[in-house]
């Protein structure tokens, strides 16, 4: 047969070139899909229910849109625990409290990497390298873990308080001045902005982002927003689909290099001039200098940038999403801003509207306040992707070392067993039940490292804002954490843009406060 078959395809191939090639190509596509399906088949765990998905793409097209929402519509059908397929990759979702309680309290050593994904691991992050929370475990993650511990312990943040005070007292300012008085609408997002990046670059590098006008301020947040999207687990589709990679004109990844050579470009210049102002002894303390000079920490350049990354990232991603969402809602509640006036007030019986920044988290109501933003609007709410790095077994089911494992911080969050009114925004319910689980900032070893650091920054801007102004609503926005999503394919949920009206409480005493402070800072 073999003797005879192959003539024939000669004899074909020299007479019908064109249709020979089209049948060899589909052959060959063909071939392909095939042996892909075989592959993906074979990766999946046993034991696991999930729903069915696609051949090739498995459940990308399900999960486009607020995957978060999908993964916790599933969970009520497949169960807490569960697995999906996002192209040739099992990825085991949890989505309620007490089995992430059980798979990353109890396997905690075990879920102590980060799957390695394509655009943002191999394209985007091969100059400057990674942040903390998005590398693999290694040798050098442990230092930098260590050397950012030191950094965001709650004896070093203490050392940070006047950092806070300056950055909250000039975002008080900006919403005083840009509002006129409370004349007109501002839109918060910009001043959030600068608060959240001028902290992180005073923190790290020792210099302030001191106003929106700086050619920088446009550039970072630009870089910092697309950069953001390159790490979301379901808009870079040859992160799962190997073959996807072979295109030399994939959009994804020119986007990924320009935004890597850009960022390379403002990285460069901030360490440049702390390189300078150290060899010059004029520098002020920070993190950079504090690691730099620390022997013990013996940290590289390339991994004192990825401590800096992280914490840039951190505050521009999840704290300025956060407090926009946190505005947008104050505004449409009055009943929750009379509440937290009143306790203020309990607290600071004089007329202070900047309150004291020492203020160590003192005053119930806000904390409530704060926690409750965090738990509803959970702005990363598929917490960053972990990867076993040795087997685990849940209720009797293997997850191999490798798997890719999603908690599903909204979904966990929202549980009904935790919360019977997990729907509604309620600060209340952390003053009765102070300690029940918050899972925003992620859970056992790679969780959050700068949570202490955040929860403060949030304290002191709430409790500044909240007695300084009356937050009235400018604009309609839709504040429901799912159907007010301004991009809900981003790994981020941000709020759709807005405006309000800070009314100031007391415009006479708050222009003393903020003339008296910078006289102070004269």
């Amino acid at each position: 047969m073999i003797s005879e078959f192959l003539p024939f395809v000669s004899e074909q191939s020299l007479n019908h070139p064109l249709s020979s090639l089209l049948v060899l190509v589909l052959g060959i596509l063909l071939t392909y899909l095939l042996a892909n399906e075989y592959i993906r088949r074979s990766a999946r765990l046993d034991g696991f229910p999930g729903p069915r998905n696609w051949p090739l793409v498995g459940n990308i097209p399900d999960i486009k849109y607020n995957a978060s929402e999908k993964y916790r519509q599933w969970s009520k059908i497949y169960g807490d625990v569960y697995q999906i397929q996002l192209g040739n990759v099992p990825v085991v979702v949890v989505n309620s409290a007490e089995s992430a309680r059980k798979i990353f309290g109890q396997y905690s050593q075990a879920l102590s990497s980060r799957p390695v994904f394509w655009t943002f691991h191999k394209v985007l992050s091969n100059t400057a390298g990674t942040t903390i929370g998005t590398s693999p475990f290694n040798e050098s993650l442990k230092r930098r873990r260590r050397g950012a511990a030191s950094a965001l312990n709650k004896p070093s943040i203490a050392t940070y308080i006047d950092h806070l005070d300056v950055e909250t007292r000039d975002f008080i300012k900006e919403g005083l001045e840009l509002g006129k008085g409370g004349q007109i609408g501002v839109d918060p997002m910009p001043m959030i902005q600068r608060l959240s990046l001028s902290l992180a670059l005073t923190l790290n590098w020792g210099t302030r982002m001191g106003s929106r006008e700086d050619p920088m301020f446009d550039e970072i947040t630009e870089v910092e927003e697309a950069i953001s999207k390159f790490r979301s687990t379901t808009g870079n589709l040859q992160d799962y689909i190997p073959i996807l990679r072979l295109n030399p004109f994939s959009l994804g990844s020119v986007k990924a290099r320009e935004m890597r050579q850009r960022r390379d470009a403002y990285l460069k210049r901030l360490n440049d001039d702390l390189d300078a102002r150290v060899k010059k002894g004029v520098h002020k303390p920070c993190i950079q200098v504090n690691v730099m000079l620390n022997k013990e920490a013996a940290l590289n350049k390339e991994e004192l940038t990825s401590i800096s990354l992280t914490m840039l990232s951190g505050g521009l991603d999840t704290i300025t999403t956060l407090v926009q969402w946190s505005i947008a809602l104050l505004a449409q509640r009055p009943d929750i801003q009379a509440k937290a006036i009143k306790e203020i007030q309990e607290h600071y019986t004089t007329v202070e509207p900047l309150c004291d920044a020492y203020d160590d988290q003192k005053c119930g109501y806000i904390v409530a306040l704060v926690r409750e933003c965090l738990r509803y609007y959970c702005v990363l709410r598929l917490a960053l992707p972990r990867a076993t790095v040795k087997d685990i077994t849940f209720e009797g089911k293997l997850i191999p070392a490798g798997s890719t494992i999603y908690l599903n911080a909204w979904a966990c969050n929202m549980d009904p067993k935790v919360w019977h009114d997990a729907e509604v925004f309620r600060p209340e319910r952390w003053i009765e039940q102070p300690d029940a689980p918050l899972f925003t900032y992620g859970l056992g070893y790679r969780m959050c490292a700068g949570s202490l650091l955040a929860n403060r920054e949030l304290y002191l801007t709430f409790l500044r804002m909240l007695n300084s102004f009356e937050i009235l609503k400018d604009s309609d926005v839709e504040t429901h954490p799912v159907l007010g999503s301004a991009d809900p394919t981003s790994l981020v949920t941000m709020c759709k843009h807005y405006k309000v009206i800070f009314k100031p409480r007391n415009e006479r005493a708050l222009r003393e406060a903020l003339a008296a402070d910078e006289e102070k800072a004269i």
